[in-house]
């Protein structure tokens, strides 16, 4: 029985590629289902990959090889919590070393376009901590990373 919500990710062809990726990457997720176009559509033709079934982290997905005309942008982002730095640089490396490209205060992009927030846990306690010095020196530290250092996080929180 198909989800009642899924997410549905656009790729320029290369759908299957990607969720074989995030399967092998993160627990959780595998490729679920790979459907063929029953015929020829605008950016490619019968028998070649039309969708694919994926799950991400739990999350239900489908990949759509719709061609180059939408490509995808930081205003959708997977958002992953880790519980420690080993965690942490797991995904960071495996986007990153995948093709994928760095940007700041943990987000990276993997090869396909899709935007990923790395975010430990230890980050969102600290920036939405109720104590707004604490937040504010998270904050500050956060905005000087591009891949989320703990320990200096950590050390943020403690204070001077």
């Amino acid at each position: 029985m198909r989800p009642k919500n899924t997410l549905c990710l656009w790729y320029n062809g290369t759908a299957e590629e990607a969720a074989n990726f995030y399967a092998r990457t993160f627990p959780d997720s595998k490729v679920n289902a790979v459907h063929l176009a029953p015929s020829d559509y605008p950016s490619g033709k019968q028998g070649d990959v039309l969708t694919v079934d994926f799950t991400v982290l739990g999350i239900p997905c489908i990949g759509l090889n719709g061609g180059p005309i939408f490509p995808h942008t930081e205003a959708f982002s997977f958002q992953i919590a880790t519980d420690d730095q080993a965690e942490t640089d797991r995904y960071w490396n495996a986007i990153i070393g995948n093709g994928g490209q760095a940007s700041a205060c943990g987000w990276c992009k993997d090869k396909w376009g899709v935007s990923w927030q790395i975010s430990p846990r230890v980050l969102t306690d600290a920036v939405t901590n109720p104590d707004p010095a604490i937040a504010k020196r998270a904050f500050a530290a956060m905005m000087t990373m591009t891949k989320i250092d703990i320990a200096a996080i950590e050390a943020a929180v403690a204070g001077p």
